[in-house]
C-alpha cells in the first residue's frame, strides 16, 4: 500500500514537513512513536522519522525531517500527490504521560518536532510546560509559533545570536533548573552532544529527564541491532526499548561513536544524488 503526500512544505533551510496519508496509523499513533519510511521499494534505505502530529479524521499523519543523506534527499523532492511505497508503524513505546507539575522540554533542532507532540499532551495532562528551543542561526529554527502557543513559557536560543537568546539550551536549562521550585520532569531531544550536556546538568541538579534518541535502524523490531544502545550498563534497542529513556542512564558517548560509524557513507550517498539530480536538470 503507497501512502500519498497530502501536503507539504519547507520550513526552514533543509528542514520540510508534509502530511501523509496512512489512516491506520494516524488511529493508533500515540506521542513518542515513530515510523520506518521506505520510499520507492523494497530494495530502498529504510529510515526512522518521528510522527510528529496526526489527524485520525483525515487520516494523515505529520512527518518533519532534514535533508542530511540521500534518502531525506530524495525525500525533500518529492512533491504533494507523489507517493510514498511504505510506511510501517507506529513502532516504539509511546511516552509516558502524567501531571508530573511543571516540566521544561528542551529542543534542539530537528528535534524540536519530535518533542511537540510530547509538549502538546504534556500540556494536555494538566503541566505546567516551560519550553526551550534552539537552533544554530534564525534559519534553521523551526516550530517556533507552535511552541509559544502551548508553553506557559517559552525561551528561544541561537547558537550565534542571530535570534532570540545567544547561548547553548543547557544555559537557560540550568537556569530554570535552579528556581525554587525547580521542574519536576525534563523532556530533552535533539542531537545526541546537545541531548548529554542537558543530561549532565538535570542530573547534577537532581531533574528527572527522559531522552528520546534517534539512531541507525533497519528493520524496527530488534532484530538487526542496528539502534543497539548502552543503558545503565545493559545493552537495550531504540526501537523496542524506546526510543525514550532515562537520560541519566544513556552511555551517549558511545552511542555517538556508533551514529558516526557511516557518516561517510551517507556523505558519499548524498553527493552522488545531487551529482545525479543536477545531471538530470541539465
Amino acid at each position: 500500500m503507497s501512502h500519498k503526500i497530502i501536503t507539504k512544505k519547507q520550513l526552514s533551510e533543509d528542514v520540510f514537513t508534509a502530511e501523509i496519508e496512512a489512516p491506520l496509523i494516524a488511529q493508533a499513533r500515540r506521542p513518542g512513536q515513530f515510523v520506518i519510511i521506505s520510499i520507492n521499494d523494497e530494495y530502498s534505505e529504510r529510515i526512522p522519522l518521528t510522527i510528529a502530529g496526526a489527524d485520525p479524521a483525515k487520516g494523515t499523519i505529520r512527518l518533519i525531517w532534514q535533508r542530511v543523506g540521500k534518502t531525506t534527499a530524495e525525500l525533500s523532492d518529492l512533491k504533494e500527490s507523489d507517493e510514498i511505497a511504505n510506511v510501517v508503524g507506529p513502532l516504539g513505546n509511546p511516552t509516558h504521560l502524567d501531571n508530573f507539575g511543571t516540566v521544561v522540554c528542551v529542543g534542539g533542532g530537528i528535534g524540536n518536532a519530535p518533542l511537540l507532540p510530547i509538549a502538546i499532551a504534556l500540556r494536555d495532562k494538566g503541566n505546567k510546560i516551560i519550553s526551550i528551543i534552539g537552533a544554530r542561526n534564525k534559519k534553521l529554527l523551526i516550530l517556533e509559533k507552535e511552541f509559544a502557543e502551548i508553553s506557559d513559557e517559552l525561551v528561544v536560543t541561537t547558537d550565534d545570536g542571530s535570534y532570540g537568546r545567544k547561548a547553548l539550551v543547557t544555559e537557560p536549562l540550568k537556569e530554570i533548573c535552579r528556581r525554587d521550585p525547580k521542574p519536576n520532569q525534563a523532556f530533552v531531544i535533539g542531537p545526541a552532544i546537545m541531548m548529554k550536556f542537558c543530561c549532565e546538568v538535570t542530573k547534577q541538579l537532581e531533574v528527572p529527564t527522559q531522552v528520546s534518541l534517534n539512531t541507525i535502524m533497519v528493520d524496527g523490531t530488534g532484530m538487526c541491532g542496528g539502534c543497539r544502545i548502552e543503558y545503565d550498563g545493559q545493552p537495550k534497542f531504540v526501537c523496542v526499548d524506546g526510543p525514550e529513556f532515562d537520560g541519566h542512564k544513556v552511555n551517549f558517548d558511545l552511542m555517538m561513536k556508533r551514529l558516526n560509524a557511516y557518516k561517510h557513507v551517507e556523505q558519499k550517498e548524498h553527493e552522488k544524488y545531487k551529482q545525479h539530480q543536477c545531471k538530470l536538470k541539465k
